[in-house]
């Protein structure tokens, strides 16, 4: 069943960049938790301000606070950054080299044409569909624009289904391989080659 492997190929794909998302998670708390517990350079900080306020205590601790807080949605929107970039460099860079992702090639299958500028169209479109636009609304939910983050979350869904649904078609090329002018095919999958029958001589 094509559309059954090519629902597990994304499924595949789609878990190595969860995995890849997870990595960043762990290394984003982890500078956020060094930026928070550096103690010496919080309290040097946290005097030069006290010296500079004038008196006013509650302005220089509101200074550093708001410091903090804007380096560690710093620090979390470098990471959607990363996960964007580094997804579409994983679907170009396999398109390109081997013509399949991994998810594709367990499956058997292989996009074709995989001509570089092919394979960047096809892969920031799925990149797109999948993680950029998710990416910005959680970026838009850190910053405060919460109105923004839902309807861009809402977008999100749309141009995920925009790229998916039309695999359920007969053609069954999503909205990544039309923009492209790609398709995905089976590996080794065809009809059978009908041998010509052999004249004997009477």
């Amino acid at each position: 069943m094509p559309k059954l492997r090519r629902a597990m190929a994304w499924f595949i794909d789609f878990a190595l960049v969860l995995a890849l998302a997870a990595t960043l998670a762990v290394l984003t708390f982890h500078r956020i938790s060094a930026l928070v517990s550096d103690v010496p350079e919080l309290a040097t900080r946290g005097g030069f301000d006290l010296l500079t306020s004038r008196g006013d205590v509650i302005a220089a601790s509101e200074h550093i606070g708001v410091s903090l807080w804007d380096k560690s949605v710093l620090y979390v929107e470098q990471a959607f950054g990363l996960l964007i970039v580094a997804t579409f460099l994983y679907q170009w860079g396999c398109l390109c080299l081997a013509g399949r992702t991994v998810g594709k090639g367990l499956l058997g299958l292989k996009v074709t044409p995989s001509v570089p500028r092919r394979a960047a169209v096809r892969a920031a479109v799925t990149t797109a569909a999948d993680i950029a636009v998710y990416a910005v609304a959680c970026v838009l939910l850190i910053e405060g624009e919460f109105l923004l983050s839902v309807a861009v979350w809402a977008l999100a869904v749309v141009v995920f289904l925009l790229n998916a649904l039309p695999v359920l078609s007969p053609t069954r090329r999503s909205l990544a391989d039309r923009l492209a002018g790609t398709a995905v095919t089976g590996l080794g999958i065809g009809l059978p080659s009908t041998t010509p029958p052999v004249r004997t001589r009477a």
